[in-house]
């Protein structure tokens, strides 16, 4: 469940979504259960199905069932597996979306070959979820892995929790459109490509747009991805000297310019992880499922660890 998509899927037990469909969220949060209801009658059919797995975008409660807080949608404090299960005779499992999808990623792929996993999703912002022993980590709370609020910068660029300097503020999609639009507008001599892309409205230029340009040679773009590339490394050697993971898989949408990136990424991650000669090295490598990883996930969980 997104801001503006509820995407859905019927996914088999090896982890292949069988058949998918999605609607648009509706404005009115107390609707969305209904939605999700609808969806799942549309895609079980005659099938038997065990249980719903709903990934939210949100602090989810400890208990599996409650959103916290959504930045995109008006929840707070929201019994959703409740209102979804008064619907639809299943059981009801929520989880945070990054964390849904560390556990697709870890169950069928990036980190099918570990029992420690650490996703990291690059998107308009940045999520994270851990895989430890072959158990989802969830922290006293329900919220751990919010890593796009590590602060890396003191007294750095705002972010909107209202804090300094976080992760997703020099490491994001946002960041990169941030600081290309950025070198498009004062006017940079090497914005050729950039400014024409934007055309005379900077909302043009995009994530996939930039990362279009970069793969067909724009060094500006290459450049600012790089730029993106070492803020990732950097961060992950951090997360890696607190958790120690074997397998760090990068995903989101960030994710998609692939080579151009994942090279930035792991020189930066090898040159400031500590004491490196001394230790056993995470693998560093990108996500295998993209955007199903969530669906995929959150319905293994239903399945796993049920309601």
């Amino acid at each position: 469940i997104g801001g503006t998509k509820i995407a859905a899927g019927l996914v088999s037990e090896s982890g292949e979504i069988l058949e998918r469909s999605h609607e648009p969220t509706p404005d009115d949060s107390t609707k969305i259960p209904s939605v999700v209801a609808d969806l799942v009658e549309r895609l079980v059919g005659e099938e038997e199905a065990v249980g719903i797995g709903i990934a939210a975008a949100g602090f989810v409660g400890e208990d599996r069932a409650t959103v916290r807080f959504a930045p995109n949608i008006d929840w707070r404090e929201e019994p959703l597996a409740d209102h979804v299960r008064s619907l639809v005779d299943l059981p009801v499992v929520v989880e945070n979306d990054a964390n849904a999808a560390a556990w697709g990623e870890f169950r069928f792929g990036a980190g099918e070959d570990t029992d420690d996993l650490l996703l990291v999703t690059i998107g308009t912002g940045i999520g994270g979820g851990i895989v430890h022993k072959g158990q989802l980590f969830r922290g006293g709370f329900g919220v751990a892995a919010e890593i796009g609020h590590m602060r890396i910068v003191p007294n750095g660029i705002l972010c909107g929790c209202g804090q300094h300097g976080c992760f997703e503020q020099y490491a994001s999609g946002s960041a990169l459109v941030r600081d290309a639009r950025e070198r498009v507008a004062n006017g940079d001599e090497n914005a050729g490509a950039l400014a024409a892309l934007a055309d005379g409205d900077l909302s043009r230029i995009t994530g996939p747009g930039i990362t279009k340009l970069a793969q067909q040679g724009d060094q500006l773009s290459l450049e600012l991805l790089r730029d993106v590339g070492r803020w990732i490394g950097e961060g992950i050697a951090v997360l890696a000297a607190v958790l120690d993971p074997s397998v760090i898989a990068i995903g989101g949408g960030v994710a998609a310019a692939g080579d151009l990136l994942l090279p930035t990424v792991v020189e930066a991650f090898e040159t400031h992880l500590p004491a490196r000669a001394h230790r056993p090295e995470a693998s560093v490598r990108l996500a295998a499922l993209g955007n199903e990883a969530g669906i995929i996930g959150a319905a293994d969980l239903a399945r796993v660890e049920p309601a």
